[in-house]
């Protein structure tokens, strides 16, 4: 697809940012999310890349599609493992090669900056992510993953 560019997000995609994670969580978890929050959240990674960092697609001045990172320490490896966390395409701009290029972006982004692996969590029983990540390269892991919450 073309008409839209990667970059990273700034104050001025916050709001757009946040509704996306609204929506994501209420489309694929069916998780109410409060908004306020969500909006605070997402507004401390923009003003603290100690917390992460946005990449977001813009098309005709508009936030279509965003994901974000968040960067892990391996001693193992003596290096950075990026966490792709909180994809959403706004409905009617995917299958149009929006994920696809925001993550071509963060992998030329992890190359210059000399990061070891780009990393991500699916849910299970998203088949259509799954594939979607197998034919960008990705493949998955032999790790489990387990939570415990605490507040």
């Amino acid at each position: 697809m073309e008409g839209f560019a990667i970059k990273v997000g700034e104050a001025a995609e916050v709001e757009a940012i946040a509704q996306f994670q609204v929506d994501m969580a209420a489309e694929s978890e069916g998780t109410v999310l409060h908004k306020a929050t969500v909006l605070e959240g997402v507004r401390a990674v923009v003003e603290d890349e100690k917390k992460g960092k946005y990449f977001v697609a813009m098309a005709d001045g508009a936030c279509i599609g965003s994901l974000m990172l968040t960067m892990e320490w391996s001693d193992w490896n003596n290096g950075w493992y990026w966490w792709i966390q909180s994809v959403y395409v706004r409905p009617e701009y995917r299958r149009r090669g929006v994920f696809s290029a925001l993550y071509q972006a963060v992998r030329q982004a992890a190359r210059q900056a000399g990061v070891s692996q780009l990393r991500l969590y699916v849910d299970k029983t998203n088949e259509r992510a799954q594939n979607t990540y197998q034919k960008l390269g990705m493949h998955e892991s032999h790790y489990l993953m387990y939570e415990e919450e605490i507040k």
